[in-house]
């Protein structure tokens, strides 16, 4: 068997972001080149990859995704312990695959850039996904808190939507001895920080409001003020609150604006869908941990954070679960975060469990 913590551990050495993971691209390359699998797809989306198990396309198929990218402090996300269960996974199928291989095929995604999320749409529009008979597909994300692992379930929602937002305010300047004369856009500014602060805690669903940025004018102390932006991070469990959300955060900065005679654009940065589950997927994953055997919790809130895996259930049946790396584990992004290599196995178990039950 390869050795996987010095395989994960090469991983986290040679960390990149999102758009470059060609070292973790040509890695799985190289690993799969000892394997047997019937058909692989390289530079999936930009740097991902894509090997299947199965020689009929139209069989039904279970797909599972693993994230390839890290952060530009390094893999404090756990990406490269995600990639190197996915590459264990695909050892113990190479093992055991010919015994059922005509009943149904197992694909494998290495994602990129789902930090961004960029990655999972960048891979629907591959059109490789599109071409199998997906029935369900399954992700992890090791979670910090937790017992090291113990299984988490979110029947509903597993990770939150969200979007940054940036509004530009266009007034006009003037001399700053005259101010009554321009359009400065600082006293909308204001009052916008305060409107979305409301938003925070505000009826019955979980919705977000983090002010991220604020641009005014330039430090040219003959000029009054006649530009400005003002950035948000906006939250929500579920898409349809996103909607909402995102639509009374523009109706907001749109009547504020309108009031103080300024004009308005606006933009979506890094959009991530909530990744809402499929309820008959996840009791798959609570037979399948059964079986390994692993301990279960169940997750009472979704997580804040988001997931571009959000995009493939969109499209298709699956779920995504939470994995815990220890109670005392810093939390993910944090600086001293790392992977807990005695996850790979078990995490690798629980996924081809998953082939014989979903």
């Amino acid at each position: 068997m390869t050795d996987y913590l010095s395989l994960r551990r090469d991983l986290h050495a040679h960390p990149q972001t999102a758009g470059n993971e060609r070292y973790a691209h040509d890695l799985i390359l190289k690993h799969l080149q000892g394997l047997h699998p019937d058909k692989v797809y390289t530079h999936v989306g930009g740097w991902g990859f894509v090997a299947v198990w199965g020689r009929d396309p139209q069989a039904p198929t279970i797909a599972f995704r693993a994230d390839t990218d890290a952060l530009p402090i390094g893999h404090r996300c756990g990406h490269d312990g995600h990639t190197t269960v996915l590459l264990r996974l695909a050892e113990l199928i190479d093992e055991e695959f010919s015994i059922h291989n005509s009943q149904f095929s197992i694909l494998l995604l290495w994602q990129p850039a789902e930090e961004t999320g960029e990655g999972a749409r960048a891979v629907l529009e591959s059109g490789i996904l599109q071409q199998y008979n997906i029935q369900s597909i399954y992700a992890l994300h090791n979670l910090p808190g937790y017992p090291l692992g113990t299984v988490v379930l979110c029947p509903e929602t597993f990770a939150a939507a969200s979007t940054g937002v940036v509004y530009r305010l266009d007034g006009r300047e003037t001399h700053a001895s005259t101010p009554e004369l321009g359009l400065n856009p600082g006293l909308a500014v204001a009052e916008i920080v305060r409107r979305f602060d409301e938003f925070n805690g505000r009826g019955g669903d979980f919705r977000q409001s983090t002010l991220i940025c604020v641009r005014l004018g330039e430090p040219a102390f003959g000029t009054s003020a006649g530009h400005a932006e003002v950035m948000f991070t906006l939250r929500a469990f579920s898409n349809k609150a996103m909607e909402c959300l995102l639509a009374e955060a523009n109706a907001v900065v749109d009547e504020v604006a309108g009031r103080h005679g300024l004009q308005v654009g606006r933009s979506l940065v890094e959009p991530f869908r909530a990744t809402e589950n499929h309820a008959s997927c996840v009791e798959k994953i609570r037979a399948a941990a059964a079986a390994v055997p692993l301990k279960v919790q169940e997750q009472q809130l979704p997580n804040r954070w988001s997931e571009d895996f959000a995009e493939y259930l969109l499209h298709f049946q699956g779920a995504m679960f939470g994995l815990g790396s220890g109670e005392g584990q810093p939390e993910l992004h944090h600086p001293d975060y790392d992977f807990p290599d005695a996850l790979i196995e078990p995490a690798a178990r629980l996924f081809f469990r998953l082939t014989q039950v979903g």
